[in-house]
């Protein structure tokens, strides 16, 4: 909210939306004028003219390193002692945290516990398990029928008139990246070819029949259930979960390294990348996990590197010759089977660290931007050095981007999309347990000698010369500070002084890249617990929504209708498609219609509108006599949501808001295909959003006042 002039240029724009959103407009006003921010600054002030309270203080770190204080946890904090309660967090494996496990039983998350080759068999593709059926001449009459028709009414020849094969894949339309500055998504076509309409809906009304049909006939789910559960997990665990600074941290890496759920195969990879890569090491050494990420079969097939090949890999037969016995590598080499195909192009892509860096409001290019006709990729090498681990000025060359590609060729999957699992488990041949794993194919790899960094990395390694970069790189001084100033940036402030990110890299380096070192040093540090760090951070969605859950002591399932609020405030989880991850900076999460959507969820919270989601107000209030002024009323939710902490403005605004109609607006259009696809439905693409119709009044004053309080800017800071 620092920038005023684009602030005060929001709020003329939202004024002038609609007549239907001018009381919204006007309670909005408070939270983006350049007046509303100089009353924040003024409450700031008058904090920091004193040191912390205790209070203050505990509310401090059950912001910072956890997502908000429940009912009762600032007194639960305060009976065991603030820096007793910080090294508990920071020993996540010894708290006890069965209510989360309980939560997640009780939800039925089957996904969290499949390996990627029993997803990949039970929550097939729709379109890939036909292809594979047909192909093996296993397609019932019904669905082939079901699919001709379709394929006919949008334009299309069916497969094996005038053609020896079915047709190419549909792909799914790519989403454009998830910026807070960016426009709202466009309308998905009207079906999976492109076509504007289909003129004969009913075709596609009987082919979606049939595919259900045939699913619950045969045991299958849809793909989106996998991605849903998976949002599900990480809502509830931030909810529930009394390990809340390993939360915190597992959203901090997987933003960190990020990977894109709507990319091919990656909706499938993901379970295991969240399971097995990002949340046993989210507090060991960084060095642990970077490779941990390396080896990833998420973060492999994201970047490319599963396709990476050393130009001089054996062609012909000389290719195909079965590896050593054991594990994966019994199988045929995928990547060589499909040089001999003649698919000899790997993608390049992205840009090279000597181009112009994007500025703050442009989207990172897409990893596959552009093509080679070379079989080494560059994709991951690049990543990992500007994104991973040095950053954009961390020394590293064009040069060294290559090297560090070679060193990575062969780092690969097993049957990376294994898109015949199903149709092969349909037929009682059981997919491959080894579907979706990583593994390292020697004849892929480019053995020659290396320079990295100045390290010369020998002839004839294999493996090993991966290992020896991620080695090289997280023992990096830049590496140290990169990670040290994010986790600044993070717990502390948008421009963390640079005296703290000098102790914090310290830290990092002589406990040999161990996180839960690196965090103590700033959790105890000064700066941290200044005054000038309290309520500094804006809150990102997730952490919006999170809080707000927590702090009024609702219940959730997690489910999608939650989701689908935090994606339309502009963080859907897994939703970011570019590497470099949401921003931490406040700065690219205030505009006029993000913050409408932030008034509007506060609003559907506190009125029970999102299914799955419930609060109980009342119980706040039981010992206040229902005749008692509004002030009152006001008074004793200040207290629960933001500890009284608001400035005269806002209360003013408060009280003259209760007097006037509030509408729970509808949110920003975004196609209900669209949310889906980010959000991973359970339903898939065609379940009806929840939306709130756009005359839906607000009439109880309890929930008004909650409603407007959790859409102020107290709140909105963490």
């Amino acid at each position: 909210m620092s920038n005023r002039p684009s602030c005060i240029s929001a709020l003329r724009q939202a004024l002038a939306l609609s007549i239907s959103l001018a009381m919204m407009s006007g309670t909005i006003a408070f939270m983006i004028s350049a007046q509303s921010v100089e009353a924040t600054k003024a409450v700031a002030q008058k904090t920091r003219a004193a040191q912390l309270s205790e209070e203050q203080r505990i509310l401090h770190v059950l912001n910072r390193l956890g997502f908000g204080a429940r009912p009762g946890d600032v007194e639960r904090v305060k009976a065991m002692g603030l820096a007793n309660y910080i090294n508990q967090q920071l020993k996540p494996s010894e708290i006890a945290d069965a209510t989360i496990e309980a939560k997640l039983k009780d939800k039925n998350l089957p996904t969290l516990a499949m390996t990627t080759a029993e997803l990949y068999e039970k929550y097939p593709q729709p379109g890939q398990l036909l292809r594979q059926l047909d192909r093996k001449g296993n397609l019932p009459e019904g669905l082939a029928v079901a699919r001709d028709n379709r394929l006919k009414s949008a334009g299309e020849a069916a497969p094996g008139a005038n053609k020896t094969d079915p047709p190419p894949p549909q792909k799914p339309e790519a989403l454009p990246p998830v910026e807070m500055r960016s426009a709202p998504l466009p309308a998905a076509p009207a079906n999976r070819s492109g076509s504007p309409a289909d003129p004969n809906p009913q075709n596609n009304d009987a082919y979606r029949k049939a595919i259900r049909d045939y699913y619950l006939q045969n045991g299958l789910q849809p793909p989106q259930r996998i991605t849903g559960e998976l949002q599900a997990s990480r809502i509830l665990r931030a909810v529930y979960s009394e390990r809340q600074l390993q939360e915190v941290m597992v959203d901090f890496w997987t933003n960190h390294f990020n990977v894109f759920a709507g990319k091919g195969a990656d909706r499938w990879l993901l379970t295991s990348y969240d399971r097995d890569t990002i949340r046993p090491n989210a507090m060991g050494k960084f060095e642990t996990l970077l490779k941990a990420t390396a080896e990833s079969p998420a973060m492999l097939f994201y970047l490319d590197n599963f396709q990476s090949v050393s130009p001089s890999a054996p062609l012909g037969n000389g290719g195909l010759r079965r590896l050593p016995p054991g594990g994966p590598q019994a199988e045929r080499d995928p990547i060589l089977a499909m040089l001999r195909d003649g698919q000899r192009r790997a993608q390049q892509g992205g840009r090279s660290p000597n181009n112009a860096e994007p500025g703050p409001n442009q989207p990172r290019p897409q990893a596959n931007a552009n093509r080679q006709k070379r079989g080494i990729n560059e994709n991951y090498a690049r990543e990992l050095m500007e994104l991973h681990t040095l950053g954009v000025d961390g020394g590293y060359t064009q040069k060294d981007v290559q090297e560090v590609a070679r060193c990575f060729t062969g780092w690969t999957i097993f049957a990376p999309r294994a898109a015949g699992a199903a149709a092969a488990a349909l037929m009682g041949d059981r997919a491959r347990e080894n579907a979706g794993k990583f593994y390292f194919a020697p004849r892929m790899h480019d053995d020659g000698e290396k320079t990295v960094l100045g390290h010369k990395i020998p002839a004839g390694g294999g493996i090993n010369d991966g290992l020896m970069v991620l080695d090289i790189l997280a023992h990096q001084p830049a590496t140290a500070r990169f990670i040290a100033a994010k986790l600044a940036r993070h717990f502390v402030a948008d421009n963390p002084p640079a005296a703290l990110i000098d102790r914090a890299a310290a830290a990092f380096t002589k406990s040999d890249g161990d996180i839960s070192e690196t965090l103590r040093a700033i959790f105890f540090s000064p700066e941290f617990n200044s005054p000038e760090a309290y309520r500094a951070k804006i809150k990102r969605p997730f952490e919006l929504a999170i809080s707000a859950v927590r702090t009024l002591g609702a219940e959730t399932n997690g489910g999608p209708q939650l989701h689908q609020w935090i994606a339309r405030m502009g963080e859907p989880l897994y939703g970011f498609q570019t590497p470099n991850g949401y921003s931490d900076l406040a700065e690219n999460w205030v505009n006029t219609g993000a913050l409408l959507e932030r008034l509007n969820f506060g609003l559907a919270l506190a009125s029970n509108r999102i299914p799955g989601t419930r609060v109980n107000l009342r119980q706040f209030v039981a010992d206040v006599p229902r005749e008692a002024n509004q002030a009152k009323v006001i008074d004793r939710f200040l207290n629960v949501l933001v500890a009284g902490e608001v400035s005269a403005q806002t209360k003013e605004t408060l009280l003259k808001q209760l007097n006037e109609e509030i509408i729970l607006a509808p949110p920003q259009r975004v196609s209900d295909q669209a949310v889906a696809e980010m959000t991973g439905s359970p339903d898939g693409p065609r379940q009806k959003l929840q939306r709130p119709g756009a005359q839906a009044m607000i009439t109880d004053p309890v929930t008004k006042i909650v409603g407007l309080i959790l859409g102020t800017p107290e709140f909105q800071r963490q």
